[in-house]
């Protein structure tokens, strides 16, 4: 089983806590990606990032300076949003590490694809980003069917606990018969399944952590997710999606 999960646009550097295990499967693809975005202007790449000034002058400066191959943090570390802050991987066992670096994957519009302990550094490049590459018109089209490539076998279960910006980097390539399961955290208003983005991305987070401590590997299992705020809904949930109920 292989899972699948968004990036965060917030990163940091740490080059202690672990170290990195080997480079991104993409790191070729990474360095075009990296030459192209230098030739944007301060407003091409400001209008590219959809951000305010204080974010695009330091992260424009950065992009002119950033080295592939220095200060390299592990992936699972480097990215701290909300859904890795309660993943909480600088505090899983030996044996939950092995688990994630075999089972877990990050989606970016930046690497491609990476596992946990991928060396990175930091970078501002979403998935859905307007950015023409060559003749692809956009990242999408740029990476193609390699994501999926590098992901899993055409007859590997794929969990899916991204967003549907990136899981759609994957979807259009899967195998015909390939279970590719998506996870839903919502909340009932009116009695409409409603998704609410940080509720979700820790229970994201949370659930990386159950299914690396307890070592899962079938889907079916999942519907034991032990969370004190969400319940699964047999009812609700279908072969492709599990779906769980917040509650109170």
């Amino acid at each position: 089983m292989k899972i699948i999960i968004a990036p965060a646009k917030k990163m940091v550097v740490d080059t202690d806590t672990f170290d990195s295990q080997g480079n991104p499967d993409y790191l070729n693809q990474t360095k075009q990606l990296l030459t192209r975005l230098r030739q944007l202007s301060y407003n091409e790449a400001k209008q590219l990032w959809h951000c305010s000034d204080k974010l695009a002058q330091p992260n424009y400066a950065w992009l002119q300076e950033l080295d592939l191959t220095r200060h390299l943090t592990p992936a699972i570390l480097s990215y701290s949003g909300i859904q890795y802050q309660y993943m909480v991987p600088d505090l899983l066992t030996d044996a939950g590490l092995t688990y994630i670096q075999h089972n877990l994957r990050i989606l970016s519009g930046f690497y491609g694809i990476l596992r946990p302990f991928d060396g990175v550094v930091p970078y501002r490049l979403e998935m859905q980003a307007k950015l023409t590459v060559g003749t692809s018109q956009n990242l999408y089209d740029f990476w193609g069917d390699r994501l999926y490539q590098a992901l899993a076998a055409p007859t590997e279960p794929i969990l899916n606990l991204a967003s549907q910006e990136y899981a759609k980097s994957i979807r259009p390539y899967l195998n015909a018969t390939q279970p590719f399961v998506t996870v839903v955290f919502a909340s009932l208003v009116d009695g409409q399944l409603k998704t609410k983005a940080t509720l979700a991305k820790m229970a994201r987070g949370a659930m990386v952590r159950f299914l690396a401590e307890n070592q899962i590997t079938e889907l079916s299992k999942l519907k034991y997710f032990d969370h004190p705020h969400y319940q699964f809904d047999d009812q609700r949930s279908t072969p492709t999606k599990l779906v769980f109920i917040h509650i109170d």
